[in-house]
This record gives C-alpha cells, sequence and structure tokens, in this order.
C-alpha cells in the first residue's frame, strides 16, 4: 500500500514529465540509425521512471545468468558513446533534482530514486529493471 501512494505521489509531483522525457528521447533516439541501440535502454528507464518504488535497476547478467552483447565488450563502448553524447547532463539534472528533493524528511525517498535514474543515466546498456519481489 505504502509502495502504491508513494508511485502515485511520485507521479503527480514531477514522475510523469521524467517519463515522458525519456519516452520522447527514446523516440529521438529510434529516428536515428546511430541511436538505435539505445532506444530500447531509454523506454526501460522511462518505465522505471513513471513508476519507480517498488522496482530497482540491476545488470542484465544477473537476471539472465550469462553476459550478452550489451553486457560485454560493445556495450562498455556503447555506455562511453552515451555518456558523452548526453549521459552526463540527463545525470547532473536527476542530481540537481535529488538534492532539491533530499531537503525536506518527505523528499528523501523521491531523491533516493532520483539519484538511481542518475546512476542509470550515465550508462543504460546492459541494465534492466526488476519488480523487488
Amino acid at each position: 500500500m505504502i509502495r502504491l501512494l508513494l508511485n502515485i505521489l511520485w507521479f503527480v509531483m514531477g514522475g510523469w514529465i521524467s517519463g515522458l522525457l525519456w519516452l520522447l528521447g527514446g523516440l529521438l533516439l529510434a529516428v536515428t540509425v546511430v541511436g538505435l541501440p539505445y532506444t530500447g535502454a531509454a523506454w526501460r528507464i522511462a518505465g522505471f521512471a513513471f513508476w519507480p518504488f517498488g522496482k530497482e535497476i540491476v545488470p542484465r547478467e544477473i537476471v539472465t545468468g550469462k553476459g550478452d552483447l550489451g553486457t560485454g565488450g560493445l556495450g562498455c563502448v556503447l555506455n562511453v558513446i552515451w555518456f558523452v553524447l548526453g549521459g552526463w547532463y540527463i545525470a547532473l539534472s536527476h542530481l540537481v533534482i535529488a538534492v532539491a528533493e533530499a531537503v525536506t524528511i518527505i523528499g528523501i525517498p523521491f531523491a533516493i530514486k532520483d539519484l538511481q535514474l542518475a546512476v542509470v543515466a550515465l550508462a543504460p546498456i546492459g541494465r534492466v529493471v526488476v519488480d523487488k519481489r
């Protein structure tokens, strides 16, 4: 019940904007051939940005039990390109929002979720969103 309440508060207080911006970013990436590998990652993060409570972001190899292209050397190269072309300023924006949220006691859980979004914005390739159950 608390998780639902936190998700509703998150969504109403700005989570819908964050999620829509991640969806838009994924759409813009899908239009280009170069950005296509990042589209799926952006849309996975959008789902997390809409309703983050009760979910966490983990490396894909933990979920599948084996490595693949996104978790190996190619994934590392794609994450470096992502970081240079845009990941750093997306992470910075989530960090600034987290600092503003952490000023109040009620905002601390929201700040933690924004910090998780900041971390995944640095290197989204090879990450998946899973339920905490």
